[in-house]
């Protein structure tokens, strides 16, 4: 069966958008898409038609709200389960918490949460992914896969998190940002990992991941897992 290149490239546009967690001209997109100016706004409006893309106050798009609306029913239940658990440890951390999940060959952010009171927090927006091998989450979630299936270049890094219990990254994924995250498996579901990302912290990775594998055990018990 041949695929729909039109529709290929209007999900492109989403996710260029959800990796560049900024709002972007036509003309980026076009760029970033590889395609041609009057390609790229055709499809834009199309997405802007249904509410999947807005404009904001300069012309440049943004994602839109009906595709957060269409995000909430994705993993409707972990979303639930996870939701208090990520409130309660952001603000006791002071740390934007979030659930990532594997897709593919990348790692998705599903659901996050920013802490209230946090001086400076970092944006964890849902959607927004980063391939597998780099960054704390992607090895929490591979360290519940079959030795086998992990990449060569990660092997090393994953066969720690089996050992320790968690994994810790520095400016992997965005310059500057750490991030701890801990093995989040559900029975019946895709490997996930529940994180924490911040700029700095008093706090040790260790102790992180220890807050962080408390929530987990808390949403996995209340999807009874």
């Amino acid at each position: 069966m041949t695929a729909s290149q039109t529709l290929s490239r209007g999900i492109r546009v989403l996710e260029v958008l959800a990796d560049a967690q900024e709002s972007l001209t036509v003309d980026q997109i076009a760029e970033r898409l590889a395609v041609h100016r009057s390609i790229a706004y055709r499809l834009i409006r199309t997405l802007e038609d249904h509410g999947l893309l807005v404009r904001d106050a300069s012309g440049k798009f943004e994602l839109g709200a009906r595709l957060a609306a269409l995000a909430a029913g994705v993993a409707h239940d972990l979303q639930a389960a996870a939701l208090p658990e990520l409130t309660t440890a952001a603000n006791e951390l002071g740390m934007t918490c979030f659930v990532a999940v594997l897709d593919h060959d990348e790692c998705v952010t599903l659901v996050s949460v920013e802490p209230r009171h946090a001086i400076a927090s970092v944006a964890q927006r849902p959607g927004s992914r980063h391939p597998i091998t780099a960054g704390a989450p992607g090895r929490a979630v591979l360290a519940q896969l079959p030795p086998e299936d992990w990449p060569v270049a990660a092997r090393a890094a994953v066969g720690e998190v089996t050992t320790r219990g968690y994994a810790d990254s520095h400016g992997e994924v965005i310059e500057n940002l750490s991030a701890v995250a801990v093995p989040l498996p559900l029975r019946g579901n895709g490997p996930a990992a529940l994180a924490a990302v911040y700029l700095s912290s008093p706090h040790a990775p260790s102790d992180i991941a220890a807050r962080l594998a408390r929530a987990a055990k808390a949403v996995r018990d209340a999807l009874g897992s």
